[in-house]
């Protein structure tokens, strides 16, 4: 089985390490013999979407928004939301989620229009929203996932009433440290703030969009188990250590 992936402006959106999601995306359908190829989309490039299974948009620095938001809007904007709503499954990282949304206003520089493929959009506020996070996702009926992340946003975001959440905040900020959400999702489209990397620490939810890419591809998703023993006691460790910090703040009010 071959997998197309595009991965957008990895030279401006790559804080936090958010290339670590894109390699895990490529070990984990490596090791399954499923050959992902990798296609840098950069500033000027205008790329026929149309053959692509997975993408992903990184977060950066507000100065590296400016120039992103532009080039979105004149040269990928029409293609990227006709491929989203075809079911292209994508996850968007902190700065490339706000830009998925209406529209972006920080607190120094002009507004950023997005391109509105959520309901959704950011408004730049004193004082970041940081530290470790813990999301309680339902990536299918009857299926949850307990996400573990690091957030770190001066921008909070504001869901509309056409836009679904990624998850429920246990434990940090969220969207905006008001409303209790996290994250967005339309169709296979998938937004957060959650750094980390995020899809390292969560390879459940790596599968979970690798499956998603594999239906839409081929009908149907032939994933062999992997031997995620490490992984698994290492987020076991830091939930535990998670939710007793959440616990301890909870008494100290």
């Amino acid at each position: 089985m071959q997998l197309k992936l595009a991965y957008f402006y990895p030279d401006l959106m790559n804080i936090y390490g958010d290339n670590g999601n894109v390699l895990t995306l490529y070990r984990r359908c490596r090791w399954r013999g499923i050959d992902l190829a990798i296609t840098a989309v950069k500033i000027g490039d205008s790329p026929d979407l149309t053959g692509y299974d997975l993408a992903f948009f990184g977060g950066g620095q507000d100065q590296q928004q400016i120039l992103v938001a532009e080039d979105l809007e004149a040269k990928k904007a029409v293609n990227l939301r006709a491929a989203v709503e075809d079911g292209l499954v994508m996850l968007a990282v902190c700065g490339g989620f706000q830009l998925l949304g209406h529209y972006y206003r920080p607190l120094h520089g002009p507004v950023l229009k997005g391109l509105a493929i959520f309901d959704l959009y950011t408004e730049g506020e004193k004082g970041r929203a940081i530290g470790d996070a813990l999301v309680q996702t339902e990536i299918a009926p009857g299926r949850s996932l307990l996400l573990v992340g690091f957030e770190n946003h001066s921008g909070r975001t504001y869901l509309g009433p056409g836009c679904r959440p990624l998850g429920r905040v246990l434990l940090g900020f969220g969207n905006n440290g008001r409303d209790g959400w996290e994250g967005a999702r339309h169709r296979n489209c998938f937004g957060t703030y959650l750094h980390g990397p995020l899809l390292p620490k969560n390879p459940a939810f790596a599968d979970h969009l690798i499956t998603l890419a594999l239906e839409r591809r081929y009908g149907r998703a032939d994933l062999a188990p992997l031997d995620d023993t490490l992984e698994e006691e290492t987020r076991a460790y830091v939930i535990k250590r998670l939710k007793k910090e959440y616990l301890f703040k909870r008494r100290r009010k």
